[in-house]
């Protein structure tokens, strides 16, 4: 069974929190999520379900996806990378998944992801984002 059919499974026997993650990106990105909801079984850590789309006329050969925890107050608490999804026909949109396990994730806490990599198939060059001040613009810090 694949990683991803044991994921669904797990989150159909118990019904799962949801609620949607943040999206943000890097400048002139060649993939975008246009959709993170994160999904919170009973048991076990939260799921970010999310739809990356190519945005390209190339086939792109590898996506990664960066995830940052904060806290409620805007306090970064973790980040994470995901494995590298693997090819994107040109304007194709996949669905995939992140497993929050780098750290404690309280339900009060607001999840940012986004695309911090890309590389178009048969190119040796890669296309990166420095996400973190997106993310923490995304979640500011609430004053005391």
């Amino acid at each position: 069974m694949t990683l991803l059919s044991m994921i669904f499974a797990l989150l159909l026997a118990a019904p799962p929190s949801e609620r949607p993650a943040r999206i943000v990106e890097g400048a002139e990105p060649p993939a975008r999520i246009t959709r993170a909801t994160v999904l919170t079984p009973a048991e076990g850590p939260p799921v970010v379900v999310y739809a990356a789309m190519n945005l390209t006329d190339k086939q792109l050969d590898t996506v990664t996806v960066m995830a940052f925890v904060f806290k409620a107050d805007g306090t970064l608490k973790a980040r994470q990378t995901a494995p590298a999804r693997r090819t994107l026909e040109p304007h194709e949109t996949k669905y995939s998944t992140l497993v929050v396990d780098g750290s404690q994730v309280d339900p009060t806490d607001v999840i940012v992801i986004g695309i911090n990599q890309a590389q178009h198939s048969g190119s040796e060059a890669w296309w990166r984002a420095d996400l973190q001040h997106a993310a923490e613009a995304a979640v500011p810090l609430k004053k005391p």
